[in-house]
């Protein structure tokens, strides 16, 4: 049913934050398209394992961002909040590089370090 959700048990990650990230790319890619329903906090938890508490942690911090939005008993959707995500990441690549070339860093440093931080 969630093709776009996995939760890796031996990831330092906690599981609310696995499902919050895999839904947040899953939309922003358009794997997830605008106003695609999500599986209920319960139907999520039961699929993946994991407490029914998990997934309404993800799903709030989804809609604090803008990600998804949810109307009541009808349930959780895919909202049209792409744009301002992309415009808080630019702001937060903006604020990085002031920052790096403050510091003196050069560009492909800059985007090692970047890089390395994503991963982690």
């Amino acid at each position: 049913m969630t093709d776009f959700v996995r939760i890796d048990q031996s990831s330092r990650v906690p599981p609310y934050e696995q499902i919050r990230t895999a839904v947040a790319h899953a939309a922003a890619s358009g794997e997830l398209p605008v106003g695609h329903k999500l599986p209920t906090v319960r139907a999520l938890a039961g699929e993946l394992a994991v407490a029914v508490n998990t997934v309404a942690r993800a799903y709030r911090e989804l809609e604090q961002a803008g990600v998804v939005q949810t109307r009541g008993r009808s349930g959780t959707f895919v909202a049209a909040g792409g744009d301002r995500q992309r415009e808080e990441a630019l702001a937060a690549a903006r604020r990085y590089a002031e920052v790096v070339s403050g510091l003196g860093i050069d560009v492909d440093e800059a985007v090692e370090i970047a890089r390395a931080a994503l991963r982690s």
